[in-house]
């Protein structure tokens, strides 16, 4: 009970510690502890920290979510918006699936590729028609799963290839196609693993938006594959190390709301709570108060503290918002769609 301290947001891994070991105590053992309401009091303080702190997600949440539908129909490139809206539980305007026909129609190739060298582009959409229950192998006559059949395709997007593949045929269990394997694209995501345990698209030291994406795609396997746990350990122990006093993230040389967005979706993945998980809070302050930091009075978040209403910043700490709170709830994470028909 001693060890506890000042209560923040850090301290409930030794609050709990503090409560089974009183729970294990003898009747006569808990007659000598002094000091028991120095534990009650600790939790009740615990317990309104993390009270105060959903509410406020909880406004952000709902007045961006009102922002963002307001925007009318997303086109195509706002697959992020649609997938956002959808994993929360709002309605995704009937109008953004008839733009996406259009598009496939116009851009699919006789591979059923949307785009020469950027594999994302199907992924992307792959991402965003199951999470509003359309079937992906018939967008306006094309397979958009086809377009995923090809390892050397996959892979001339550098490592944003295979881990967007990877996450994309997870979503809904799709199949794989060609000479393109599950096996195959862990591997090539386990072989760009850097020397200090992170992701980068280009260099030797760990991006954290790389490294938290890398972590998405593994996450399904963590728990049945050693090597991926073991991968994805190291990559969270980068993470925690580059988490940044105020409790955020920086990518290049700004601490920025998508970088805070990724890591989100990241430990919410593995089941892991980055509003008390002690390894992701700093100075009794979590990822979570570091992004909402970024919020836009009204609804939206700005990609820096200074800047101003930012789309992709908007997009990326909506969805993962999204992905805390499926968290929360005890529901399917983000990209795992096996809830949606």
């Amino acid at each position: 009970i001693d060890a506890i301290g000042e209560v923040d947001l850090s301290k409930g891994t030794a609050i709990s510690k503090a409560r089974l070991a009183y729970n294990d105590l003898s009747g006569a053992e808990k007659d000598q502890v002094t000091n028991y309401d120095v534990l009650t009091a600790a939790e009740a303080a615990y317990a309104k920290l993390v009270a105060e702190m959903g509410k406020k997600l909880e406004d952000i949440y709902k007045t961006t979510g009102d922002y963002m539908s307001k925007l009318g129909i997303p086109g195509v490139g706002g697959e992020w918006v649609a997938l956002g809206l959808a994993r929360y539980g709002r309605t995704v305007p009937a109008g953004y699936y008839d733009a996406v026909v259009k598009y496939v129609q116009e851009h699919a190739d006789a591979n059923e590729r949307l785009a020469r060298s950027k594999v994302t582009d199907n992924a992307r959409i792959i991402l965003a028609l199951t999470a509003i229950g359309k079937d992906v192998t018939n967008v306006g006559g094309h397979n958009l799963l086809k377009g995923l059949d090809n390892m050397d395709y996959v892979q001339t997007q550098g490592i944003n290839g295979p881990i967007f593949t990877l996450i994309a045929l997870d979503s809904h269990n799709y199949p794989t196609m060609g000479d393109v394997t599950r096996e195959k694209l862990i591997q090539a995501i386990l072989d760009a693993q850097l020397s200090d345990g992170g992701w980068a698209f280009s260099g030797d030291e760990a991006d954290v938006d790389m490294t938290a994406m890398a972590i998405q795609a593994l996450a399904p396997y963590y728990k049945t594959n050693e090597t991926v746990k073991t991968a994805v350990d190291k990559a969270l122990d980068v993470l925690s190390r580059l988490q940044q006093a105020d409790g955020g993230f920086a990518s290049g040389d700004s601490a920025n709301c998508e970088s805070c967005a990724q890591v989100v979706v990241a430990l919410t993945a593995l089941g892991i709570d980055p509003l008390t998980d002690s390894r992701f809070i700093k100075n009794g302050v979590t990822m979570l108060d570091a992004l909402a930091s970024f919020y836009v009075t009204g609804g939206g978040f700005r990609h820096t503290a200074n800047g101003d209403l930012d789309g992709m910043a908007t997009e990326q700490g909506y969805y993962a918002l999204a992905a805390y709170y499926r968290f929360a709830n005890a529901q399917t994470r983000l990209y795992d769609m096996s809830d949606v028909t």
